[in-house]
């Protein structure tokens, strides 16, 4: 049978899906791959780009993707909570092929060096005009956490990712690290970078005297003359999660009977497409899915999970689908619906990994970020020391980054334990490389990363620890308030993500000896959610651990990341055996 180059496209994209990977792609030059990997025929009338969680980083990177995800209760063995081979097995994708490293931790070193580094804003935009090229009117929409993640946004006050996202063509936006530059430069953002280029929409902000709204619900935009809504999700738990004084005057939550109003009031004005933008934490969004009626599509941020294949969810309504567009700059989601007769009729999404080797840099991009950069460049880029090991951050209950931090925190101020936030976002460094200013940065800028040493008790860290549990492994989506399990250095414990609050923390332990609840603990940390301690005068975290590195001799050895002894929910698809 003879096929058309089309053809030929069109099958090799359903094979990809279907498991034969990029077959003799796999081993073909980076141009060849390319062409596999990124011509992807444009179907329906109706297109969505989707990136989300970027966490500021313009340039490419290497991230490594957990291998621990644990899902429980009805979570168990569904997306996004699976891993490695599992994953791969559940949405057809071939082991040791480019996709398969994108989306798992499987042989990450070894892989890495093969197929290079991923993202990189001039590497995107190359691939956004790629893809405008053969769908017109195609909206770039961007789930958050684009303004926040790097030293550069932290002192440009993520003017940086204001420029790049402009130049790069978002259209919509929402968020939840962009509140922790504070209402006023956020306010400042919208209504004078973005004016008449760039929509921020949240249905679930207001004002907390008068309950208005302080940003648009939705952007009303058509596409090949369809009129489609794109309603913003803001994190639902910023004030719990994030400072709760950097967002004093507004209020925030899920609410999702508003959801169904904003649904319904842009259906009533013509929407013949009503796509939610979200930063909900995908498990949120597959439960939201399944109570608010009317909703195509579900672009979903924040848990950070780079999902190849969109979820179906049933709802009084029909059916939604539910996609996640994972992290860093790495993948962007493609959504390709077909619009007949005033619905959707049909669809397709690829998540497609941004190779940097496989895509050449925009120059107009390459120069921004250049130029950018160029005021920062020494200062990122010095070395601090060289990693014996690969520094990874990601996973439910520690990484070698942050097990890095926690030793340096301890060393540093004497303290008997140490914690570090569940934070997702940062980068990770192949052995060998060097630990510059610029990844310490990557893993700890924030506007809130003051240094702590505080003396506790016993019975308060076990406090500590069972809230942050239940946060993550609360049965009920709506009560997890996002990030992953606080890192904890210097002491051992065993956990139950099956138990109930109060009970899933136990045998703590700090070198051999149980933790006594009425004994004080010189306990380190950093990034609280106080003002108290921002007033404090508390040093940064990355100075500290700046002094650590250095004090070095020039190399840190191999991290091993203190895990806990795990006492329920395991063997588990969501987690390396």
């Amino acid at each position: 049978m003879n096929l058309s180059k089309r053809e030929f496209l069109q099958v090799l994209g359903a094979a990809s899906a279907a498991g034969m990977g990029l077959g003799a792609y796999a081993q073909a030059s980076a141009q060849t791959a390319a062409q596999g990997l990124y011509d992807i025929p444009a179907f329906g009338n109706v297109s969505f780009l989707h990136m989300t969680d970027c966490h500021a980083q313009l340039k490419p990177l290497y991230f490594r993707e957990p291998s621990v995800n644990l899902g429980i209760g009805d979570m168990r063995g569904r997306l996004p909570h699976l891993v490695g081979d599992e994953l791969l097995k559940a949405v057809g994708v071939k082991p040791g092929t480019p996709m398969a490293h994108a989306l798992t931790y499987l042989d990450f070193e070894q892989a890495a060096q093969r197929y290079g580094k991923v993202g990189g804003f001039a590497h995107l935009a190359t691939l956004v005009k790629r893809l405008r090229a053969n769908r017109p009117g195609a909206l770039l929409v961007d789930g958050g956490d684009t303004w926040q993640g790097s030293g550069l946004a932290l002192w440009t006050k993520g003017q940086d990712m204001v420029d790049a996202c402009k130049l790069l063509g978002v259209d919509v936006m929402t968020g939840h690290f962009e509140f922790t530059l504070g209402m006023d430069r956020v306010k400042e953002i919208v209504e004078k970078d973005f004016a008449g280029k760039v929509d921020f929409v949240a249905q679930n902000i207001k004002t907390t005297d008068f309950g208005d709204p302080v940003f648009k619900h939705y952007a009303m935009r058509q596409i090949n003359g369809v009129p489609c809504a794109v309603i913003g999700q803001a994190f639902p738990y910023t004030p719990i999660a994030n400072p709760r004084w950097m967002v004093s005057e507004w209020e925030f939550g899920i609410q999702d009977e508003h959801m169904q109003k904003v649904v319904d009031e842009a259906r009533a004005k013509g929407a013949k497409v009503v796509v939610v933008l979200s930063h909900n934490g995908m498990d949120v969004d597959l439960k939201m899915a399944s109570r608010v009626r009317g909703i195509d599509a579900i672009l979903g941020g924040h848990t950070h999970d780079g999902m190849p294949v969109a979820s179906v969810v049933k709802n009084a309504g029909g059916q939604t689908l539910v996609t996640n567009a994972g992290s860093n700059g790495k993948f962007l989601g493609v959504l390709d619906l077909q619009v007949k007769d005033g619905k959707v009729a049909d669809y397709r999404y690829k998540l497609l990994p941004v190779f940097s080797n496989m895509l050449p840099a925009d120059p107009e991009m390459d120069a921004l970020i250049t130029r950018m950069r160029a005021p920062y460049e020494a200062k990122l880029s010095e070395q601090l020391a060289i990693t014996e090991g690969l520094l990874y951050r990601r996973g439910n209950f520690n990484g070698t980054g942050d097990q890095l931090i926690v030793d340096a925190l301890m060393d540093v101020q004497g303290a008997d334990l140490a914690f570090s936030p569940g934070f997702r976002w940062g980068t990770t460094l192949l052995p060998g490389q060097a630990i510059t200013r610029e990844w310490v940065m990557d893993m700890t800028a924030t506007t809130y990363s003051y240094a702590t040493l505080t003396d506790m008790k016993g019975e308060m860290i076990k406090t500590v620890m069972e809230d942050v549990g239940d946060n993550l492994f609360n049965p009920d989506p709506y009560y997890q308030q996002g990030g992953d399990m606080v890192r904890v250095g210097g002491m051992t414990y065993d956990f139950n993500p099956l138990e109930t609050m109060g009970k899933r923390v136990s045998n703590m332990r700090l070198k051999g000896e149980l933790i006594d609840p009425n004994k004080t603990y010189k306990v380190a940390g950093w990034a609280p959610v106080s003002e108290e301690a921002a007033k404090a005068g508390n040093p940064m975290v990355w100075d500290l651990v700046e002094q650590w590195l250095k004090a070095r001799g020039g190399k840190v050895a191999t991290r091993q990341p203190n895990m806990p002894r795990l006492t329920g929910a395991v063997p588990n698809p969501g987690m390396a055996g």
